[in-house]
């Protein structure tokens, strides 16, 4: 039976002090700490995880931490370095003979960008300007590059003149990278004018494979991005919380460990 005087709405509180002190929470703690069904633990878990409070994770939550401001891609490069040559590596893998694919903006689409240099028979997308001085003069690929407003912090290109030109063109994989990744919000960006571009570039791909170091899960940012539901892939690396990797593969994607 649930306790008569903690009101639902008062117990959701409760539970969420509990898990920013404990970091994480089972189903079964929260119905024995609140005599309560699993049932309503369940149902107080899903609305908190609803309301951005928390991220379920099989049998229980963890806490949701709020992603911290994006530096500059030129900062961004010597953070978890290692990581993302790895993760550039394995996607440059997952690239066909003959396929035409789509490289976005950020510091680890750019070590794909670099696994890629010798390929022949591609046919490389990109709004983003380091991927065009990567690949720039290098035989065997042809490199198509969408113009646009020059983000100056990504040196990506962005706004309405590059969304119109992701009209005109298709990539068999699509490789992008993204700020935050959680299980309820799905990918999130803190910049809302790039993120408008990034669903154009979603729209533009026939697979779509995100690359995320392992500081990028369950965490969210301002701007919503595209469900989970909307990707195809993931390439991360083992330091990735297998709890979450546990429920993306739920939801049938593919997860790449490096």
């Amino acid at each position: 039976m649930e306790t008569p005087f903690v009101s639902g709405t008062d117990r959701q509180l409760q539970i969420q002090q509990l898990l920013e002190r404990q970091q994480r929470l089972s189903v079964a703690d929260i119905c024995a700490r609140f005599e309560i069904s699993e049932a309503t633990a369940r149902r107080d878990l899903e609305t908190l995880a609803n309301q951005g409070r928390l991220q379920r994770v099989h049998g229980g939550a963890i806490v949701l931490t709020q992603a911290p401001p994006e530096q500059p891609i030129l900062q961004r490069q010597d953070e978890q370095a290692d990581e993302k040559i790895r993760i550039g590596q394995a996607a440059a893998a997952l690239v066909l003979p003959g396929e035409t694919i789509f490289l976005g903006s950020g510091s680890t689409v750019l070590e794909v960008a670099r696994a890629l240099r010798g390929r022949s028979n591609l046919t490389v997308l990109t709004n983003s300007l380091p991927v065009v001085n990567t690949l720039a003069g290098a035989e065997g690929i042809t490199l198509i590059c969408l113009g646009g407003m020059l983000r100056e912090s990504e040196f990506s290109f962005i706004g309405h003149i590059t969304e119109q030109a992701l009209g005109e063109v298709r990539a068999d994989k699509v490789f992008m990278g993204t700020r935050a990744i959680s299980l309820e919000h799905g990918l999130t960006h803190e910049y809302l004018p790039e993120t408008m571009t990034d669903r154009a570039i979603l729209k533009a791909g026939t697979e779509i494979i995100v690359l995320a170091d392992h500081t990028k899960f369950g965490r969210a940012a301002t701007a919503l991005l595209a469900p989970l539901e909307s990707i195809h892939t993931i390439v991360t690396d083992r330091l990735t919380p297998p709890d979450f990797l546990d429920a993306v593969r739920a939801l049938s994607l593919r997860v790449v460990l490096v």
